[in-house]
């Protein structure tokens, strides 16, 4: 069966409205002609994620997120490795709700695993435009972490 479940590493769990966000990611998923598939989402903190970094990566910095591409075919499949630590930052740096930010972060995994990239600028535009394609979509004043 599959299915999107949400996990909890090296953090106190939040309030993340996790059906309404599974509605949200399923809706990106057939927006962009996928099937979904087993979507594993596991927020953490800085330390954990910073750890993931080097192991796997070889990347010694903080990151606000790890997608692990497991897509098959036409089913978005993958693991998303989640800071909220850098959500939280993120979202004070750019003045923005907390829900809002961490539904972006989400979302901008989701992208990756349907194929949006985000290594060149024109790459990083595209992503951003898909990103607030997406998040205008939600009413975050409902929404509270």
């Amino acid at each position: 069966m599959n299915d999107i479940e949400f996990f909890f590493e090296d953090i106190e769990p939040i309030s993340i409205h996790q059906e309404f966000l599974k509605t949200q990611i399923e809706a990106l998923i057939s927006n962009e002609k996928y099937d979904t598939g087993d979507l594993n989402i596991i927020f953490c903190s800085d330390t954990y994620l910073l750890e993931m970094n080097k192991q796997y990566l070889s990347h010694d910095y903080y990151t606000d997120i790890i997608t692990f591409d497991y897509v098959n075919n036409n089913v978005i499949s993958g693991d998303l490795f989640i800071s909220l630590d850098r959500v939280n930052e993120n979202a004070d740096s750019f003045n923005s709700l907390q829900i809002k930010e961490l539904y972006r972060v989400v979302l901008h995994g989701v992208l990756h695993l349907t194929g949006y990239k985000d290594k060149t600028d024109e790459d990083q535009k595209e992503m951003t435009k898909m990103e607030e394609f997406y998040l205008a979509k939600i009413d975050f004043k409902e929404l509270k972490v």
